[in-house]
């Protein structure tokens, strides 16, 4: 069975998602049959690679209200983050562009498969999330990207060009295809679709939906 999830290295309810979604999965009896692959989505394609501002102040200019409001908004979720063991520190982190990290996504699938992917697309999340550093250095993207296993010549040559961005191109055609405003966006076996962060049991229900049509 394949699961595709559609989400943001920036995206916080991705980030809380992808750990409901592994807490189904942990309990789920064909979890070892069930292959997952990451599929880019880039929540603000036009964000700068060079940061000029922190995410309150961006979230603040995009939603027309004050930075205290996104604070607030912000520490909303944060809770959320922490009923499923995650610490996050979003306020510190920069808005800044996720292209390159979604690129590495790709090579990291590539080129290591998709438990070096998940690798990956873990330690990006922790760090913009619990690290709050900025998604678009490329240093501690090749960082992150050889920590997990990829070949550091490699992640230089990607990052030095635009390989796979064709690739982040076509995963957000396809989610728009599917009906996706928004992310994190599961799909499990093209059939079935769970739109955000749900709760541990929906995943649970449709995790266990999925299977019993496959039989």
């Amino acid at each position: 069975m394949r699961v595709e999830i559609w989400s943001d290295v920036v995206c916080p309810f991705c980030y809380i998602g992808k750990r409901r979604f592994e807490n189904a999965l942990s309990s789920f009896e064909h979890a070892d049959e069930v292959q997952v692959v990451f599929r880019s989505f880039e929540l603000d394609p036009e964000a700068p690679q060079q940061p000029t501002e922190k995410v309150p102040t961006a979230l603040a200019r995009k939603y027309g209200i004050t930075p205290e409001q996104a604070l607030q908004n912000m520490a909303g979720v944060d809770r959320m983050a922490a009923g499923e063991g995650l610490v996050f520190k979003q306020a510190d982190a920069p808005h800044a562009n996720t292209r390159d990290a979604h690129r590495l996504l790709h090579l990291a699938r590539a080129e290591g498969g998709p438990g070096a992917q998940a690798r990956l697309n873990e330690r990006l999340l922790q760090n913009y999330f619990v690290d709050a550093q900025n998604p678009a250095d490329q240093a501690l993207l090749r960082e992150s990207a050889v920590s997990v296993g990829l070949d550091a010549d490699r992640v230089d040559q990607v990052l030095a060009g635009d390989e796979f961005a064709d690739a982040v191109a076509a995963d957000v055609e396809q989610a728009r295809a599917y009906g996706a405003t928004g992310v994190p966006f599961f799909v499990i076996d093209e059939r079935y679709g769970i739109a955000g962060a749900q709760p541990t049991e929906a995943f649970t229900r449709t995790l266990e939906q999925a299977w019993n049509d496959r039989e």
